[in-house]
């Protein structure tokens, strides 16, 4: 016996409730960006996503461009709004328009459904759809309150990665999902240390969300050439965030982050021996009285969200011998620097000179330590190419101060030093908390600083240290070949006088006449 339509119809209404790739693959309608509107007909990759979304209460896609999850990801929403009521989807993205494009990706679905499968609309507008069941989708722009809301049944956030202030809206957004709600969280990576980042390796260590990574070799219509073209059009750096899901070779790391991963590979180790009230002092290497070294710090309140930090570094291989970073007095932090640069042969101490460093300062100037590092005070001076050509004498100390001074001018002359270091891979750097710290030091715009929540007390002090070690270093080690060479004139000058080869009697050749020299007694 045939079924009769309205049979056929609630057959089929009950296969699309069941299932989110039934419901896309045959109802659903999409704009293509060349094709205009299509079926969306649904790649294997995109029907498994769709039944993780439906089977996981929270879930992170880290993804490749163009693979169609922002479109996935509406029609989801969409069939959860259908078919569940009261139903609450808020979509934060980059930007207001950003999230509302995700809107009007569901509302042109909605729009192209068969009559019997459309909900009935109670309010429509760009940034928000809401029918008649109680179900609403909205969209707002990221603001640290954007989490703000009712009760949430799901939260869509977009381009996670590329969101300012990400942290906040994800802690304000968890009272709003208490009651059960989920959320679907996605990006292409945009670098490490993000709250993107982070929830994806909890992710993938077993945590809260269920991972879901999209790799462009996902795409059935993609090969090789495809990826080939899209690092000519893109670039390199660009090509590896959009198109292979790669953390590390994406973001704006100001040393890049492949580089940072070869010297975890090539160099990091664990310390020798760990000192300190905190066990924070790491050595890498004890002292070789047979080499040379700086000891360069940075300071911080001890109270404060920031650490003190420095670095023991062998001059001439820049090799980093020891490390510390920690909370501690600025008193205890004066005479610990003093004990570790005169256990390092008396070592160069660098003590950047900002705000709370001058009283470390003060600790070692009160304790006569010798070999104190000081700056000009003349801003022209910081050019080292002027500081070697015009050979400024370290040891007169009139026109400079004591500590290193980070300025305008000289703070981009340090990051360049880092940067171009790295590059070459000159340093040898040890220290696993340093190259943390790197993953994390980002370009902020023009600036180079930590991204937010996180320190470069380590990057920053071994900045310092690069640039001295090109600058007050270098000029030293000039002064010192200077002197050899004006004490190597001594006994190869012929001079005045010249010895007639029999120094018994008593007489010297004088231009050409002997002279006796009893006139000296």
């Amino acid at each position: 016996m045939s079924k009769s339509l309205k049979e056929i119809i609630a057959d089929e209404y009950k296969k699309c409730a069941a299932d989110p790739v039934h419901f896309m693959r045959k109802y659903c309608i999409i704009q293509h960006p060349t094709k205009g509107k299509m079926y969306f007909n649904l790649y294997p990759f995109q029907e498994d996503t769709l039944h993780d979304l439906r089977d996981n209460r929270y879930n992170i896609i880290l993804k490749s461009r163009q693979l169609g999850i922002s479109t996935l990801t509406a029609g989801y929403a969409l069939w959860a709004m259908l078919f569940k009521n009261d139903y609450n989807v808020l979509v934060i993205a980059t930007t207001q328009d950003v999230a509302k494009n995700l809107v009007t990706k569901v509302r042109v679905m909605h729009d192209n459904l068969p009559a019997w499968l459309k909900g009935k609309s109670m309010e429509d507008n760009k940034l928000s759809l809401r029918f008649k069941n109680g179900s609403q989708i909205k969209a707002v722009s990221s603001t640290g309150t954007s989490g703000r809301s009712e009760a949430l049944s799901l939260l869509v956030i977009d381009e996670a990665a590329f969101i300012k202030g990400i942290d906040e809206i994800w802690t304000s957004a968890q009272q709003t999902l208490a009651t059960g709600g989920g959320a679907i969280i996605l990006s292409t990576p945009n670098g490490t240390g993000n709250l993107f980042h982070k929830l994806w390796v909890d992710a993938e260590a077993g945590g809260q969300f269920n991972p879901i990574k999209l790799h462009w070799s996902r795409h059935p219509d993609r090969d090789e050439t495809w990826r080939e073209e899209q690092t000519r059009l893109l670039g390199d750096k660009e090509a590896a965030q959009e198109c292979d899901c790669d953390f590390i070779s994406s973001g704006h790391t100001v040393v890049d982050g492949p580089i940072i991963q070869w010297y975890e590979q090539t160099y990091v180790t664990d310390p020798l021996e760990k000192r300190g009230f905190d066990s924070n002092y790491w050595i890498w290497e004890y002292a070789d009285f047979n080499k040379s070294y700086a000891v360069v710090a940075d300071v911080a309140r001890g109270d404060g969200a920031d650490n003190s930090a420095f670095h023991v570094i062998e001059i001439e291989s820049m090799t980093q011998v020891a490390e510390y970073r920690g909370k501690i007095s600025t008193t205890d932090y004066g005479n610990m620097l003093i004990t570790v640069a005169t256990e390092y042969n008396n070592a160069l101490l660098v003590i950047e000179n900002a705000n709370i460093g001058w009283a470390v300062l003060q600790v070692a100037i009160d304790r006569n330590y010798e070999n104190l590092y000081y700056s000009y005070r003349q801003d022209a001076y910081i050019d080292e190419e002027v500081h070697l050509s015009k050979g400024y004498d370290l040891k007169s100390k009139s026109d400079k101060v004591p500590g290193f001074s980070t300025t305008s001018k000289t703070r981009p002359l340090m990051i360049s030093k880092l940067e171009t270091y790295f590059r070459e891979k000159g340093p040898i750097v040890k220290s696993k908390r340093l190259t943390d710290e790197l993953y994390v030091f980002i370009w902020n715009g023009s600036r180079a600083e930590a991204q937010r929540g996180y320190n470069d007390d380590l990057v920053m002090s071994f900045a310092i240290a690069l640039w001295v070690r090109d600058t007050a270093l270098r000029l030293r080690q000039q002064g010192l070949d200077l002197s050899r060479k004006s004490l190597g004139h001594f006994g190869k000058s012929k001079g005045v006088y010249t010895s007639t080869g029999n120094s018994s009697n008593g007489s010297w050749d004088w231009n050409g006449e002997k002279d006796g020299l009893t006139w000296l007694i």
